[in-house]
């Protein structure tokens, strides 16, 4: 997965669950200290959304006036007492979301 690739050009930097879906993308990545978490995330976002744009061309239509695919904002936790329930967390996150939001009329 692009996201993955991206990462892994980053000395040190592992991603080590991921779950895209449509709208967001959920990731547990290792990062090391030696970077900053915003710079990273950075790197992965310009660096993705300059890829889906030239490889998906009609991308340029809806985001012609901005720079990015991506929302300017992010969410960053560190995690460390239940580290394996966050990477479950993150690879069942579509399966749980699905489920969430049904809404009966």
């Amino acid at each position: 997965m692009l996201i993955r690739e991206i990462a892994g050009r980053i000395v040190g930097v592992e991603v080590v669950e991921l779950n895209a879906q449509p709208e967001h993308v959920h990731m547990v990545a290792i990062i090391p200290p030696k970077y900053a978490v915003a710079k990273v995330v950075e790197i992965i976002k310009s660096r993705s959304a300059k890829v889906m744009r030239e490889e998906i061309g009609w991308f340029d239509k809806p985001y012609y006036d901005t720079p990015s695919l991506w929302s300017v904002g992010y969410f960053v936790s560190t995690i460390e007492l239940d580290e394996e329930m966050i990477k479950k967390y993150v690879k069942y996150q579509q399966k749980q979301d699905s489920g969430q939001a049904k809404l009966e009329f």
